[in-house]
């Protein structure tokens, strides 16, 4: 395993991080594995040096965080991972399909009384006295941006939580943060989890020259695009797996007829290198400027194996080049990119 400084901080993470949605209760998605389904999981990753894993609190409506701080506190010391969460969906039977205004009042969003809160049950569900990384999973357009901030600095002076993150937004919305926190001595944000991989790389265009400007580490989320990467998906079917046939993110972000060219010409090259299409994919994102560890899914351990052997992978700039060509612009997906309607 390769480890790397997240961002500009101290913090050391390993290359490869565990995206511990997968594992919490099935009632929430037919494809999460329970406790016991998902301890070989937790076992493997640390076994392969794995020490960044990430979870959120609407994941099987907090399943996921109590699953994953059980685990790592039977299997690792302490000190010896780094643990993810965020805050901002309300925990409901759907999650983020059910974010509204129409939500119950002050259930979800970024507002102090609902952050204070929601670290508060995180942290009791984890099992933990801290979180290493807190993370807002979205912007919140009803809440002003200095009582996020505010509440969130002040869980780190609290010594509740370590290091602060975020995830996808508008890269003007990133920016706007990063500022107000700067102008007002508030911890600013250390992380980027951005929608990015091989078929969805608008993040290159604003959200990661932001970043590498300003020193944030990017973890990007879906770096096998919901396993469409693995090139077992087609045009006719959905997928083979349990997940792939209850997954209508996946149908309404990566089958378009522009994705399969990605696909296909990933395939065609993965023969001729003679490697597995997700290794290659991995391959390339942990090559990409300002990638510190993308997040990946993991609902049978060999996907674990699978996306460490990826840090042997080398590419050159020519077979880099060989892998983007197919590539087509696409519509913003995985947030609400506002238009100027809808800030007026």
């Amino acid at each position: 395993m390769d480890y790397k400084k997240l961002g500009e901080t101290g913090l050391e993470v390993s290359r490869i991080c565990l995206g511990c949605m997968s594992y919490g209760d099935s009632n929430w998605r037919p494809w999460i594995l329970d406790e016991e389904e998902a301890r070989p999981h937790f076992r493997t990753a640390i076994e392969a040096g794995i020490n960044f894993f990430d979870t959120a609190d609407m994941y099987s409506n907090g399943a996921s965080e109590k699953v994953t701080g059980k685990l790592l506190r039977e299997l690792a010391p302490r000190d010896e991972y780094v643990l993810a969460t965020k805050v901002f969906f309300p925990l409901t039977s759907e999650g983020m399909a059910q974010y509204s205004q129409d939500r119950p009042h002050n259930v979800g969003g970024l507002s102090r009384k609902h952050i204070l809160a929601a670290c508060d049950d995180s942290l009791r569900r984890l099992g933990l006295d801290h979180i290493d990384l807190y993370q807002i999973h979205r912007w919140d357009e009803s809440t002003p941006i200095e009582e996020t901030l505010e509440a969130l600095d002040s869980l780190v002076r609290a010594g509740k939580v370590r290091y602060l993150g975020a995830s996808s937004m508008a890269a003007w919305q990133f920016s706007k943060a990063l500022y107000t926190a700067g102008e007002n001595g508030w911890h600013k944000f250390v992380s980027m989890q951005n929608h990015y991989n091989l078929v969805y790389r608008e993040e290159e265009r604003e959200m990661i020259p932001l970043c590498l400007d300003q020193g944030v580490g990017l973890i990007p989320w879906s770096p096998l695009a919901r396993g469409f990467l693995t090139g077992n998906r087609s045009r006719d079917e959905k997928g083979p797996t349990r997940r792939a046939n209850n997954d209508p993110f996946a149908q309404d972000w990566y089958f378009l007829e522009e994705d399969f060219a990605v696909v296909d010409n990933l395939l065609e090259f993965a023969a001729e290198r003679g490697e597995a299409p997700a290794a290659l994919a991995l391959a390339w994102i942990l090559s990409m400027p300002g990638v510190t560890s993308p997040i990946i899914g993991s609902t049978k351990v060999e996907h674990i194996e699978a996306a460490c052997s990826a840090l042997d992978v080398e590419l050159s700039e020519d077979e880099i080049a060989q892998i983007e060509a197919p590539y087509y612009p696409h519509t913003i997906k995985g947030h609400d990119q506002p238009t100027p309607k809808d800030m007026v």
